[in-house]
This record gives C-alpha cells, structure tokens and sequence, in this order.
C-alpha cells in the first residue's frame, strides 16, 4: 500500500517513489496544488488527468521527471497483479467475474486500456515496464548503484550519509563496478569501509 491506496493506483506516488528509493531525487510537494483524484467511473485514464498538471509550466517542471516512472508502473493494478486494462464501477455494463487472491468471487467492469508508455526526461522512451528497465540499466546504473549503496549504509551505520562521507560511497562504487554493481559487492565493501566499522 505504499504507492496505492487499496483502490486505485497512483502513477504519481509510485514515480515519487521511484526516483525517491530507486534513483535517490527528491522531490518536495508542491504547495497548495489539489491531488489528482480518480476517475472511478473510467471515462478517462489517470494519464488524461495528469496532462492537464503537464500543461501547466509550475507542474511540468516536476511531472516531466515522476510521471514516466509512474507510467511504466501502471501495468500493476494495486496487489501487483498485471493487468491491461482499468477497472471501473459502472453500473450500466455487464460486471466480469473474477477470484480474489484469498479465493472470494467479485465482480468488476473493464474501462479503458492501460498505457505503461513513456519517455524519460533526460532522453529514451519505453512502452512498458520491461522497456523502462532496460533504460534505466543503460542510463541510470550507476545513478541505481550509488542509491542503493547511500541506502545501505544509512542503514548499516544508523546515520545520515554527510559530505564528508561522500568518499566512502565513491570507493565502493569502484570496487563493485566490476560486477556492474552486484549487491553482494556492494554489501562487501559497506561492510570493509571504515564508515561502517568505525561505527
């Protein structure tokens, strides 16, 4: 329930939190600006919604970056499952019947299809979440590995990564480069640096 809210999936959320714990950008709220609420009904998709904040120059500046993230995403409805199209509360439509993952039989109605395409800021396009991974493995690796590692050792240590400790971060990325940054060598060189044993 980090990214949804039980009902409907939020591409916003799941790109904030994307380039928040994956990529380590952090993106602060906009001030006084109304969140986007759901189209329940499924007339239109939450991409149609969020092109009107895209229009807007105060919004644009930040959706241009969490907005793609979000999208590649959206190929997972709120319990992970894969999906390719919505799902609405019409009452008009002949309800689908489906099977819960405890087992209990509901119905939903169908709305329109999802699209998990989009294209980053800084350049590359992709058409699902398979495509966005590829991208992100060929642009952003190093930008993923020093996250992980920065997370790593907030984690390992109890404390905030400073300046001062940037080096650290730096030394491990080189050591784990070899192995196109492998957790394993990550995790050995936060465990070898005096950061984590001084601490």
């Amino acid at each position: 329930k980090v990214t949804a809210n039980g009902t409907t999936t939020s591409p916003v959320l799941r790109g904030v939190w994307i380039m928040e714990r994956i990529l380590g950008f952090h993106t602060a709220p906009p001030p006084g600006v109304p969140a986007v609420e759901p189209d329940i009904r499924g007339a239109v998709t939450i991409r149609q919604q969020l092109d009107k904040h895209r229009a807007d120059p105060s919004c644009a500046s930040c959706h241009r970056k969490i907005d793609p993230p979000g999208f590649a995403l959206e190929s997972f409805d709120v319990f992970g499952g894969y999906r390719t199209r919505y799902r609405a509360a019409v009452d008009d439509a002949k309800p689908e019947p489906g099977v819960g993952f405890s087992g209990q039989r509901f119905a939903f109605h169908y709305a329109l299809p999802v699209d998990s395409a989009g294209a980053l800021d800084g350049g590359g396009s992709f058409r699902d979440i398979r495509e966005f991974k590829k991208l992100l493995l060929e642009k952003e690796e190093q930008t993923v590995a020093r996250n992980l590692a920065s997370q790593l050792l907030v984690y390992s240590t109890g404390a905030p990564i400073g300046f001062a400790n940037r080096s650290h971060v730096d030394q491990i990325l080189l050591r784990s480069r070899s192995s196109q940054y492998g957790v394993r060598d990550i995790v050995h060189g936060i465990v070898q640096s005096t950061l984590f044993q001084s601490k």
